[in-house]
């Protein structure tokens, strides 16, 4: 391993556009090795890693290969860094990665282009259209959890991705898909956001090289574009108001842009970003909700009471959700815990100034939910699973403290879409089934990709 003064950035070595000797006076993290950097250490560890970096500072500067990057460890900093997105723009490895996926989609596109898109994509995301999306969740959510057997074994990440799917395609496309191509296209997104972590940690022209990997995730990415582009074409023809997401977006204009509405590229962007966002996060994070209720007898017992009182029987909908408090908590935990978007990077546009830092243009930023999440200081019991923490009645953490779907005017436009389906599938599924692990397992270990998820988790299904 090198010291300090075996990296280059003594001799005033340019990356990316970037003086390293300009990030010189940022803390530097341990562990660096020659020429690769941290990029053992992230690979060997990442989450580990992450969470002691807040002991160097509020900044600290780790290095992927010869790229410098650096790591806002602050929550107060974070949201500086989030709120001024003209300043902090989106970029940096991580997204040079999800361009590389979705174009320009809402969550990756330049700041330029971003006010634009989120005036035409917002309508899909009115909290109006909310209950018509919630009937459309519950009767996919019935229909995947009443297929289940008495006993069965349940792959449980692959269970919860069939359930997000769905409920995805559903309230995208409505019946657009037939039940082949819609496998398909979920193999796909599977087969992307698994090898996002991968990529991220590749240099081009590495990522470009025709290895399996590689060629698997082109034939997937080429495949999701020609079946978006197809059914834009077909509903562009068709005309008719589906209800669904694909039909808002199709309609929408921005009055503010001459009554311009959305390119056919603007919308398969917004289609594979909301696809990749709405499946693999929310699959993920169900998943993990359900192993730790399994880890959290008493937890999952108070959650069983409850469910009994609001549901009585009958499935989660809409309307329940006010009354599913502790459901809601669990979700809300479970992001804490396991947040879905857990290392984010950002490029600096200008010469600026971070908590004091000098950063020059082209600096790569990067934040994670799950340091900030997991700093004791803000969170007590930071690793503890702990859904009462989020009880009104409690003190709760700093305001900035819980970013699981970032804030300032690049917040995920579809946090509450999220919110209402995790919550409505943890309340369908465990109102109908107990599910517990199979002897032997001891650990769950999360797999990171595009999304933060469990790896490998099988449970039994005992019917309630």
């Amino acid at each position: 391993m090198c010291h300090e003064r075996d990296h280059p950035e003594g001799r005033g070595h340019r990356t990316s556009g970037v003086r390293v000797r300009d990030l010189r006076l940022i803390p530097p993290a341990p562990h660096a090795w020659p020429l690769v950097g941290h990029l053992v250490t992230l690979a060997r560890d990442p989450l580990a890693f992450l969470k002691s970096l807040p002991a160097h500072g509020p900044l600290v500067r780790v290095h992927m290969g010869p790229v410098p990057l650096v790591v806002i460890c602050d929550p107060e900093l974070t949201r500086q860094a989030l709120v001024d997105d003209r300043l902090f723009d989106k970029g940096g490895p991580v997204f040079d990665r999800f361009r590389d996926v979705l174009g320009d989609g809402l969550s990756s596109c330049p700041h330029h282009a971003h006010r634009r898109l989120r005036r035409l994509t917002q309508p899909a995301f009115h909290p109006d259209r909310l209950p018509g999306y919630a009937r459309t969740m519950t009767a996919r959510i019935e229909e995947v959890t009443g297929s289940w057997t008495p006993g069965r074994t349940l792959d449980v990440p692959a269970e919860m991705m069939s359930i997000s799917s769905q409920v995805t395609a559903a309230t995208l496309f409505s019946n657009s898909l037939p039940a082949a191509e819609l496998g398909q296209l979920i193999d796909d997104v599977r087969t992307i956001a698994g090898g996002l972590f991968r990529r991220m940690l590749l240099a081009p022209p590495l990522d470009r090289l025709p290895t399996p990997d590689n060629r698997a995730h082109q034939r997937a990415h080429t495949r999701l574009r020609h079946t978006c582009d197809r059914i834009i074409a077909e509903r562009r023809a068709d005309g008719t108001d589906h209800g669904d997401l694909l039909s808002a977006l199709v309609a929408a204009r921005d009055i503010e842009d001459g009554g311009r509405g959305m390119t056919d590229a603007e919308i398969s962007d917004t289609i594979l970003t909301v696809f990749l966002a709405g499946t693999e996060t929310t699959a993920s994070t169900l998943a993990w909700a359900l192993d730790l209720l399994a880890r959290h007898p008493a937890i999952e017992q108070r959650l069983h009471s409850e469910l009994g009182t609001v549901l009585r029987g009958n499935p989660a909908s809409h309307t329940d959700l006010p009354c599913l408090e502790l459901a809601g908590r669990i979700i809300t935990e479970t992001l804490r815990l396991y947040p879905s978007a857990w290392f984010l990077t950002r490029t600096v546009t200008h010469d600026t100034q971070l908590g004091g830092h000098p950063l020059p243009i082209g600096t790569n930023l990067a934040y994670s939910p799950y340091l900030i999440h997991h700093r004791p200081d803000l969170h007590t019991d930071p690793d503890t699973f702990d859904p009462d923490r989020w009880d009104p009645e409690r003190p709760q953490p700093p305001r900035h403290a819980f970013i699981p779907f970032a804030t300032g005017a690049r917040k995920c436009i579809g946090d509450a879409f999220a919110m209402t389906e995790a919550t409505l599938a943890l309340a369908g599924i465990t109102s109908r089934w107990s599910l517990e692990h199979l002897p032997g397992h001891h650990r769950t270990r999360p797999v990171l990709g595009a999304s933060f998820g469990p790896g490998r988790l099988r449970m039994r299904a005992t019917p309630r």
